[in-house]
């Protein structure tokens, strides 16, 4: 099809990000950013021209290859938005906006591949099955050795695509796997959900913003790890001598309680405050704690320039966050530590 007959071909294209794309295996494929009346955002799948008028989409093997065209594509940003927007009031909106948007995704795929990587190594010590004891009926004998590829890497998988001969086999047994049909996209994203969800004990098959909710609670104590060390523990106690209650680190907050029993607790860092460039952050603002939310959304400021003041939540799935009593309310300031101590969802301890 012509480039020009596309859908939302005429909305402009301002930013472009790698997305999982599933269908017979998986690949990464670029979705555009596109702008929309009313300064309204949306994902949409990206085309460009291949030369001759028609329309072709970008897909890739590995996530690296994507962001490399990725990146590449959204150095043009602010010239995209400066065409397409000439107001420059709103112009400073929807800079806003776009990067808000691209944070976003990219805090998805980095806590999903961070999941993903916990929860093979919490299963390393698994024994991995010998290829010769895998019982697969006679006629799917050319899946045998695809299958035993991926349980080396996770020997805790119920359910597994082999992409290349577009196949999906499931556990009947210890050792005994069938073949229960082709790959269907649906098929395609369990099979890929199953490294990060079976690791932890749960079922790929279920609600994934929920699943994810699960992970995180598991997660919690492998966070608290960093509460234990030493460099910390001498990080929290100059803090507290220069009476700060508040530390934020990379993706972590490091939040002093005192209701009725004073302790650190960690929080992790949430919501519209989180911008890759900074750009949406009122350093000087503070934090209203009206509950015992996890999260912790530090203060911003709107695309229409108004500030919004800092506050606690939990994360979508995670249920309500627990009140607290309205005499117990508390406004505090905030310091943002320089340096990477922890990374990304619960922390790699590599500095101690």
């Amino acid at each position: 099809m012509r480039l020009d007959q596309m859908p939302y071909h005429s909305m402009p294209t301002l930013a472009v990000l790698p997305f999982r794309q599933f269908g017979i295996g998986w690949s990464w494929q670029l979705r555009a950013l596109k702008l929309f009346p009313d300064s309204l955002l949306a994902w949409k799948r990206y085309f460009y021209d291949n030369g001759q008028g028609h329309a072709r989409g970008s897909s890739f093997s590995t996530f690296a290859e994507a962001m490399i065209a990725a990146d590449a594509f959204n150095q043009t940003i602010a010239e995209r938005i400066g065409i397409a927007v000439l107001d420059p009031v709103l112009q400073a909106s929807v800079t806003l906006k776009v990067d808000k948007a691209l944070t976003a995704a990219r805090r998805i795929q980095d806590e999903e591949e961070l999941m993903e990587r916990e929860a093979i190594k919490r299963n390393a010590h698994l024994p991995r099955p010998a290829i010769r004891d895998l019982n697969l009926p006679s006629k799917m004998d050319s899946l045998r050795e695809p299958l035993h590829e991926q349980l080396i890497r996770a020997p805790y998988l119920q359910v597994v695509a082999i992409a290349r001969f577009n196949a999906c086999l499931r556990r009947t047994g210890d050792m005994e796997w069938e073949e229960i049909g082709a790959l269907t996209p649906k098929r395609s994203q369990i099979c890929l959900r199953e490294f990060t969800a079976k690791g932890f004990g749960l079922s790929a098959a279920d609600h994934w913003g929920r699943t994810k909710a699960q992970i995180r609670a598991l997660l919690l104590p492998r966070a608290n790890q960093l509460l234990q060390l030493a460099s910390v523990k001498q990080m929290l106690a100059e803090a507290r001598m220069r009476g700060q209650r508040v530390l934020v680190c990379g993706g972590f907050v490091f939040w002093f309680e005192d209701d009725g029993q004073p302790r650190w607790v960690i929080k992790n860092t949430g919501g519209e405050s989180n911008n890759e460039e900074g750009s949406t952050l009122w350093h000087e603002g503070t934090i209203l704690s009206k509950n015992h939310g996890r999260i912790v959304v530090l203060p911003y400021i709107k695309e229409n320039g108004e500030r919004v003041q800092g506050h606690t939540k939990n994360a979508p799935h995670d249920g309500k966050a627990l009140p607290r009593h309205r005499d117990q309310y508390v406004t505090l300031p905030f310091e943002i530590l320089e340096g990477d101590l922890m990374i990304g969802l619960f922390g790699e301890l590599h500095y101690e």
